[in-house]
């Protein structure tokens, strides 16, 4: 499955129906999901926007990095874009490999490169009233929590 943009909510469960693959020791995902706090904000909302054709073929590369470099079986990546709530899913990656190490730094790999490379941004839309753009992609260590 390739890298995906969605306007729609995201459904694991139907995801994961969609790969079997015997040859699979190990399915791991990372589900991201809207937080109701932001650096000490109150997030009511916040929307999505991508700059569509780019994020595809950079994700898509990112998905061919992976494959190449801990030798999974496939891997995928669905990120939503459009206004979200808090606790709705942002973001889930799915990797299968013949062992679990693969298929965790695989995921770790896709989700950071993703936020990193990929051409997607927030607005935050705040309690005070307030809004804020900020662009996903960052370089540099992850602060944590992110």
């Amino acid at each position: 499955m390739p890298f995906t943009l969605t306007d729609t909510a995201i459904d694991p469960s139907a995801l994961q129906a969609e790969f079997n693959d015997v040859r699979a020791g190990a399915f791991v995902t990372f589900e991201g999901r809207v937080r109701d706090v932001n650096e000490g904000k109150s997030v009511l909302m916040l929307g999505y926007e991508a700059f569509a054709p780019l994020a595809r073929r950079e994700g898509e590369r990112i998905l061919a990095e992976a494959a190449a470099e801990f030798g999974i079986l496939w891997a995928t990546c669905v990120h939503r874009t459009g206004e979200l709530k808090p606790g709705d899913l942002a973001v889930w990656v799915a990797v299968a490999a013949g062992h679990r190490g693969a298929a965790f730094d695989a995921c770790r790999y896709i989700i950071d490169e993703t936020k990193a490379r990929v051409p997607i941004w927030k607005r935050e839309h705040y309690s005070d009233g307030t809004t804020e753009w900020i662009n996903c992609a960052t370089r540099g260590p992850a602060s944590p929590g992110h």
